[in-house]
């Protein structure tokens, strides 16, 4: 019997967690963290740095809780079809997750994974954790966390919506692919790589854009998008070279 629990942290600031999700790390025997390989392994030591701050419990063994880093495989980029390569992906990280928790506690245990912001929202551990569940059994619990979203609207100091008015959250491969959602007044845009907003007719449209939202080296940008498009690209280029890393999201308004 494998208690599995993902355990939303917020955006990369201690001060994030919930009183819930510190019960819950104190609570494991197992914490798996993944790492990124290099360049990204600040990552997994944000990760190492909130288990320290937050972690002074047992778990259902006795002992501390366990932290194990096991190496994230490399999504292939290969396969033509983008729902095969993350499919393909997901398995693979199931299977290390497997190797990993038996490994560890071969009698099961309680085995906690840390999400980055919310287990909910644009992050697939959940599906990940369903895979495993063909092959012991398995107890899912999911505790939220804050998500980017709050970060980047509490950053800008603005509410995410005008009043009364829709919103809606997507991608940065949807809005180059679909445009601008047609019953949305607002839109905020996560998982964007080629800063998609340079897709959209500028005029009339207003950004606020954030990176490393909730971290110390939290960057914001805001304004016309026609104004300050360039500035986030140049800006975001250079904190990627900088961090070998980064994690941005944007909202954009029509007036």
């Amino acid at each position: 019997m494998i208690d599995l629990t993902l355990i939303g942290i917020g955006t990369g600031n201690p001060q994030h967690l919930t009183l819930q999700a510190v019960e819950a790390l104190n609570a494991q025997d197992l914490i798996l963290i993944p790492n990124k390989g290099a360049g990204k392994d600040d990552l997994a030591g944000l990760r190492q740095a909130i288990c320290a701050e937050a972690i002074r419990g047992h778990g259902q063994t006795g002992d501390a809780p366990r932290i194990v880093e096991f190496d994230l495989p490399v999504r292939d980029e290969a396969t033509q079809d983008y729902r095969q390569r993350v499919d393909d992906w997901h398995d693979a990280i199931a299977e290390i997750w497997w190797q990993t928790i038996t490994a560890q506690l071969p009698e099961g245990g309680a085995v906690g994974f840390l999400v980055w912001g919310d287990p909910s929202l644009y992050d697939s551990t959940m599906r990940i954790a369903d895979r495993l569940k063909t092959r012991a059994e398995i107890a899912l619990r999911v505790i939220p966390g804050i998500t980017s979203i709050q970060a980047l609207t509490a950053a800008h100091a603005i509410p995410i919506n005008t009043i009364n008015g829709p919103f809606t959250i997507t991608t940065g491969r949807q809005l180059r692919d679909a445009g601008w959602p047609a019953s949305a007044d607002t839109v905020v845009v996560m998982l964007d790589g080629a800063c998609s907003f340079q897709s959209l007719a500028a005029d009339g449209v207003e950004i606020w854009w954030t990176a490393y939202a909730g971290m110390e080296n939290e960057i914001s940008i805001s304004g016309p998008l026609a104004e300050v498009a360039d500035r986030i690209i140049e800006t975001r280029a250079k904190a990627r070279a900088d961090h070998g890393w980064i994690m941005d999201i944007y909202l954009l308004r029509r007036d």
